[in-house]
């Protein structure tokens, strides 16, 4: 199983780093909405409760070409634990690889209306000969998108600085 943990401060409250990562659909969205964002989408099949907990959702994401997918991956995710203004944490399988993946992501405030904000990721296959020979590497491809994505997100709000990103095997 692979890791990945990213920390960015954001020049921004949690208040308003979560209203952008949880805002609300407008209010004539069409369910299924879709959201576009570098590199794939997210269809939100379920919107969940009012702080999000149970949306139900499937996304398109990168992943290296070798994998004979033509350079895109899917995954099918639930948001399993919300704690507004503080923390989200999703589960979902994935193909081509037939992965497992769980991640979360935490608000601290800081001093001076600044917060930061940790993203967790695990990733695992189940094959264990394709878990041995490409996971980490496939994980590393992904982490690096979710790690530009969030940081692009959080740059709508104000000054962002990374803090640190580590993938790890556990």
């Amino acid at each position: 199983m692979q890791k990945f943990e990213t920390v960015f401060e954001v020049d921004a409250s949690p208040d308003r780093v979560w209203g952008l990562l949880h805002a609300p659909p407008p209010p004539d969205a069409p369910s299924p909405r879709t959201v576009n964002y570098p590199g794939g989408w997210m269809k939100i099949l379920l919107e969940g409760d009012a702080d999000g907990q149970g949306m139900v959702r499937t996304c398109e994401f990168g992943v290296p070409r070798y994998l004979g997918s033509g350079g895109k991956a899917h995954s099918w995710e639930i948001v399993t634990e919300v704690i507004p203004g503080r923390s989200a944490s999703y589960e979902g399988i994935g193909k081509p690889l037939w992965s497992k993946a769980a991640g979360s992501h935490t608000l601290e405030p800081l001093a001076g209306n600044r917060t930061r904000l940790t993203f967790v990721e695990t990733y695992h296959v189940h094959n264990r000969i394709l878990r041995a020979l490409l996971e980490k590497r496939v994980h590393a491809h992904i982490s690096r998108d979710n790690h530009e994505l969030y940081k692009k997100i959080l740059g709508y709000l104000g000054a962002v600085t990374q803090v640190s990103a580590r993938s790890i095997k556990v």
